[in-house]
Order: structure tokens, then C-alpha cells, then sequence
């Protein structure tokens, strides 16, 4: 199904196109809020440090409330639907920040609950969308599938975090947000385009079982399980320092450094390159070394340069913010690729929803405490001496994957080990760790 002499997924295969179109518009989107949410908030509002973090943080903390049962229900439910509403709320709320600000209705608290609210209908969305990819593509497939969805997320970062700084400068922070809900719209045309319709779920086991039980079956199999319990440690740990970091670029920029708003947007734009090159070489460098080398070079080797960031300065210096993040994006995206290759054929597509809502729960759950600590380390200690502590989490997360059997692996496990891989009845279930879509996460 996958041969290369019958063209690449893009050209042939025409339901993916359109989850492809979808994604990557809504990654864009996401992008220039990721850049205009903070601008409306320090520039507009004149927003303190901690407000900023309490901002990034509320757009996560959802994963931390309703995660876990979400997995659940995505299981119970067909998930094309779910993405359809999630999709269409999130282009409603987007869209008010705009309107509220033209009747002087704007305060950070609407962005607080304008950002808890998409985030919530983001939980929904991103785990109905990783269970659902994999009933679109074929298995052969799959890994050229996740490849151009990561790395047009990457470019599409570039794109919608560079145009977040010029839209900010040129028609205002609030209408930016316009931006975003258009993305969103488009999003809604592509999912209703796509033609293939999951079956009718009929799994009499789960239908009729206990939500809190399916939920721990998924939590259960991560404890027990070296590899998902590995990575779901590296996950949480590197999201926190991740976080931490990201929650305070803005504001170590434009404040510390003295930046203006479009050129603000231009560097981080100008980072999120790293993520387009990591996800076109996590596949040659993963088939070259193997899988599990290939993560520890990308997660661990990579994740080192993140300490240039803290040295930036004006002029020339801002180079240094820019090869820090270049890096680490890079490295976190390839390390995604992988991920979610592994995640994909590890265990039946059945469970992926719930599985992969209990894992991104371990992960995505200390997001807002790293938006959290990072205002709160910023407020105390300033900017840069924040992004000390924070940048210096990232290579110290990834020693988790260090010391834990992927170094002495070549590759990750696959569905080729059924021992690894239990079947859909009572009993812990099983589905790898997801890091956050980094970088992807926006």
C-alpha cells in the first residue's frame, strides 16, 4: 500500500490530504495564538510575569482535569465527530477575543477562561485525532503519515508564530486571534470532506464497563510496563522544564532583551525550523541507528543546547536564542515521530484513545506547572535567571531515557512482541507514552 512507485500519501491517498490540510491549519493557528495571547496580555493588559505564566497554564491544566476520563469516551465514542465540535468551539471561543476587545470587554480574565475553554475542547481534539489516524492510514503507512503531519505542524509553526509578531504590530494583538479562528474554520471544511466512516464501536467488553475501570486499565499498563513507563516519566519531567522555558520567552524577549513584538515572532518563528528538520530526519536517522538510538540522540543530545538560550542578547546575540531552540525543537519533534510510530503499532488501535489519554495525562499534566513555575521563578528571580533553571531541566529530563532500557536497545519494541502487547479484555491494556507535540504541543 505504501511503495514508493505509487507516489507519496499526499498525492494518493485523498482522506489523509484533507486530515492533513486540517492539522496543519490548525497548528498555524494555534501557532499565532501561542505569540498573540501573550502580546494581547503584556502589551495590552500590561500583564506581570506571573499573569503570563498563569495564561500558558490555563490552557493546559485541562489535561490534568478531565485527561483521563476523555480517553475513556474517545474509546466509547467515533472520534471524527468529537474533532468536528472540539474544532468548532475552539473557532467560537477565538474569535470572541477579538469582538471583546472592540466593546472594551477584554481583561485577563476572559483570556483566562478563553484559554482554559479551548484547551479543554483541545484535549478532546488531540486525543479523538491520535486514535483516529490510525484507521485512516494503513499500517505501511503510517510512519510517512506521521512524518508530513509533524513536519508541516513545524512549518506551520514557522509560519503562524512569525505572522503572530507582524499581525500583532500591524493590526493589533487582539486581531490576531481572527487568525486563528479562520484556521479553525478551514479545519471544520477539511474533517467534514473526508470520506471514510469509522464502524459502529460494538466492543461489548468496554461499552458496558466501569469508566473509572477502563481508566485505570490505561494507568495500570504504564506502571507495569518498562518502556510506556519510561517514556511517560521522560514525558512529564521534559514537558516541565519545556514549559517552564517557553511560558517565559516572550517576556524575556521583549522585556530583557528589549525586542519588539514583530521580531519576537520572527525568532521564534525562526526556531521552530528545528522542528521541520527534525521531523524529515527522524525516519533516515532512526532506519540508519534504530529507533531507540535515534531517541536518545534527539531527545538527549540535542536537548544540551538549550542552555544558549538564557545567553541571549541584543543584536547579533539573539542568534544564541535561536540555535537553542533550534536544537531543541528539532529534537523533540524527531523524538515525536518516533513516539508516535511506536505508539501506533505497539498495541491495538482500540485502545489508543484511552491509552493515549493516560499517558498524555502523565505528560501534558505538568505543562501548566511548568507555565506555573516558570512565572513564578521569573516574578522571583527574573527572566533570564528563570531560564537558567528552566532550560537546564531539558537535558536533565532526558537522562530518564538514559538510564532505562533504551540504551542498551537498538530499536523500540513493536506489535511483534505480543507479550508486550496485551489483547482488548479485562486487565491492564497497553499503549507507549506520547511526548507533547512540543512544539507540536502549540
Amino acid at each position: 500500500m505504501s511503495q514508493g512507485m505509487r507516489g507519496g500519501l499526499l498525492r494518493r491517498h485523498r482522506d489523509f490530504r484533507l486530515l492533513w490540510c486540517g492539522e496543519t491549519a490548525g497548528k498555524f493557528g494555534a501557532s499565532v495564538t501561542g505569540v498573540a495571547m501573550p502580546l494581547i496580555a503584556v502589551s495590552n493588559l500590561h500583564a506581570s510575569t506571573f499573569e503570563v505564566g498563569l495564561l500558558s497554564a490555563a490552557t493546559w491544566s485541562p489535561w490534568l482535569i478531565i485527561g483521563l476520563p476523555v480517553g475513556a469516551w474517545v474509546d466509547r465514542l467515533r472520534r471524527r465527530p468529537i474533532m468536528l465540535v472540539s474544532a468548532a468551539v475552539s473557532l467560537v471561543l477565538f474569535a470572541s477575543v477579538p469582538v471583546a476587545a472592540w466593546f472594551g470587554w477584554l481583561s485577563i480574565g476572559l483570556l483566562l477562561g478563553v484559554a482554559l475553554l479551548t484547551g479543554t475542547a483541545a484535549v478532546f481534539f488531540q486525543t479523538a485525532y491520535s486514535a483516529y489516524l490510525p484507521s485512516v492510514v494503513e499500517p505501511d503507512d503510517q510512519p510517512e503519515g506521521n512524518a508530513k503531519l509533524h513536519g508541516s505542524a513545524s512549518a506551520a509553526q514557522i509560519a503562524g508564530q512569525g505572522s503572530g509578531g507582524l499581525i500583532a504590530q500591524l493590526a493589533g494583538a487582539a486581531n490576531g486571534m481572527f487568525a486563528n479562528a479562520a484556521t479553525f474554520l478551514v479545519s471544520l471544511i477539511c474533517l467534514a470532506g473526508i470520506r471514510h466512516r469509522e464502524p459502529r464501536l460494538t466492543r461489548s467488553g468496554h461499552r458496558s464497563g466501569s469508566l473509572v475501570g477502563e481508566v485505570g486499565e490505561g494507568l495500570r499498563l504504564i506502571a507495569g510496563d518498562p518502556w510506556l513507563r519510561t517514556l511517560a516519566l521522560f514525558g512529564a519531567a521534559s514537558n516541565l522544564a519545556l514549559m517552564g522555558y517557553q511560558s517565559l520567552q516572550v517576556v524575556f524577549l521583549v522585556r530583557g532583551v528589549g525586542l519588539a513584538p514583530g521580531v519576537v515572532g520572527s525568532l521564534v518563528a525562526a526556531v521552530s525550523t528545528g522542528g521541520v528538520v527534525g521531523a524529515f530526519a527522524a525516519r533516515r536517522v532512526a532506519g540508519r541507528v534504530g529507533t531507540a538510538r535515534a531517541t536518545l540522540l534527539f531527545e538527549l543530545g540535542l536537548a544540551v543546547f538549550a542552555l544558549l538560550i538564557p545567553l541571549t542578547v541584543g543584536g547579533a546575540g539573539t542568534l544564541l536564542f535561536v540555535t537553542g531552540g533550534f536544537c531543541v525543537s528539532a529534537g523533540v519533534v524527531a523524538g515525536n515521530v518516533i513516539k508516535a510510530g511506536f505508539q501506533q503499532r505497539y498495541c491495538p488501535p482500540d485502545l489508543l484513545g484511552r491509552l493515549t489519554a493516560s499517558t498524555a495525562f502523565l505528560s501534558y499534566g505538568t505543562i501548566p506547572l511548568g507555565a506555573l513555575l516558570g512565572g513564578a521563578l521569573g516574578t522571583v528571580f527574573g527572566a533570564r535567571t528563570a531560564l537558567w533553571i528552566t532550560t537546564a531541566g531539558v537535558p536533565l529530563a532526558a537522562l530518564i531515557l538514559f538510564f532505562s532500557p533504551i540504551r542498551g536497545a537498538r530499536d523500540l519494541p513493536t506489535s511483534r512482541q505480543p507479550e508486550k502487547c496485551p489483547r482488548p479484555s479485562p486487565g491492564p491494556d497497553g499503549e507507549p507514552a506520547h511526548l507533547v507535540d512540543d512544539h507540536d504541543r502549540r
